[in-house]
């Protein structure tokens, strides 16, 4: 199962229940953010029976400390960007 099967992911979303950075430093690219800004990723969550938005919240957390998205950043020099469909295509395991 993907994040997309769960969750609406797109930029300018207002609604979202939270965002990623999506253009930065190698060192904030992907970071999970509380506070909207249009150029950020905003993920809602759309399963609330399978997937709460906090603990979404935290595993991306973790993903991004983990150092996965400097893997996948794209751009030249210190500013990088990551991909709404790099976050659409994140595999979720049932557990």
């Amino acid at each position: 199962m993907k994040l997309s099967d769960v969750a609406t992911i797109h930029t300018n979303f207002p609604e979202a229940h939270f965002w990623l950075v999506r253009r930065g430093s190698a060192e904030r690219c992907g970071e999970p953010v509380r506070e909207f800004n249009p150029e950020h990723i905003g993920i809602q969550v759309n399963r609330l029976d399978l997937l709460l938005p906090d603990y979404l919240f935290y595993a991306l957390m973790h993903v991004h400390r983990g150092g996965y998205w400097k893997m996948l950043a794209t751009g030249t020099l210190s500013l990088v960007n990551i991909r709404v469909s790099d976050v659409r295509h994140i595999e979720l395991s049932p557990r």
